[in-house]
């Protein structure tokens, strides 16, 4: 099997956790205000987490004979993740809450591979799209705790 429709969900993760990194590295740099000592380094954690996925992603692409996406054009005209300006003067909630929603979408992405690896009978990419995921998943709850918020994974 060629695994064609699992590849195509491996190269959009290519392109979103790129744009993803980007984002949380805006963040991490344009901070200000109430838990900055604590936040601003956590977020050179969350690039490094979202750069490691990254890696497996695009070496099990390779696996497959694919080819990740690799350069910045490619990653902003494939990605799903909104654009979002460096700016000052947002509020740091504000920008924990567009991070959760990220988060969210990659997640999602994560589901669909989880469905197209399972059609395909590709264990090996659909046991990387649901450890990932759940590692998404708990980033998310800690977002929305730091918010004081309910992590809102499960939509019953």
């Amino acid at each position: 099997m060629s695994y064609s429709q699992t590849k195509l969900v491996l190269n959009q993760l290519v392109a979103d956790l790129s744009a993803l990194a980007v984002h949380v590295h805006q963040v991490h740099w344009y901070m200000r205000g109430p838990n900055f000592l604590k936040l601003h380094p956590l977020m050179d954690k969350y690039v490094d987490e979202l750069n490691d996925q990254l890696d497996v992603v695009s070496e099990r692409l390779i696996t497959l004979d694919g080819s990740p996406y690799a350069s910045l054009k490619e990653f902003a005209d494939h990605t799903t993740m909104a654009d979002e300006p460096g700016e000052w003067g947002v509020a740091t909630p504000e920008r924990l809450r567009g991070l959760a929603t990220a988060y969210s979408r990659l997640a999602d992405t994560y589901q669909r591979g989880i469905d197209v690896s399972g059609d395909e009978h590709d264990d090996v990419s659909q046991d990387i799209f649901i450890g990932f995921k759940g590692d998404i998943e708990k980033k998310i709850w800690m977002l929305k705790a730091e918010l004081n918020e309910a992590p809102g994974i499960d939509p019953s």
